[in-house]
């Protein structure tokens, strides 16, 4: 079973205009990482697939493990995190957003939330009428 895990969490916005925090806030309301990401990996990662958007080229592992500092082990663990939210692809021994810009990541998020809920909704239907509510 092919799965995409969605996590949207609802986050104050920052206040300041930050780069770096509003980056923070925007992966962290993505769900892309959290309160156990203590050393910002998954963070620092997801900057590194950002800058690689200007490139033509995929960015292998051992690049953002280089450029970033993290085992490539570690890096690896959280890019198929990534993956398995539905933003990140791997193609040609390397990996890169899905998108071109944070944008289209949003709409890629959005398009995958809409269709678990019309999943959703569907399968409550049909209980509904087995269970004769």
């Amino acid at each position: 079973m092919r799965f995409t895990k969605i996590t949207i969490v609802s986050i104050k916005k920052p206040q300041e205009h930050d780069l770096n925090e509003t980056l923070q806030w925007f992966g962290a309301s993505l769900g892309l990482f959290g309160a156990r990401d203590k050393d910002k990996s998954c963070f620092r990662i997801f900057i590194e697939l950002i800058k690689n958007l200007k490139e033509e080229e995929p960015i292998s592992s051992d690049e953002i493990a280089q450029r970033t500092g993290l085992t490539r082990g570690t890096v690896v663990h959280h890019l198929n995190k990534l993956m398995s939210s539905g933003i990140v692809t791997s193609e040609k021994n390397g990996y890169q957003l899905k998108v071109d810009n944070l944008e289209g990541l949003t709409n890629i998020v959005k398009d995958n939330v809409d269709r678990a809920f019309d999943n959703l909704k569907e399968i409550a239907k049909d209980l509904d009428r087995k269970l004769r509510l």
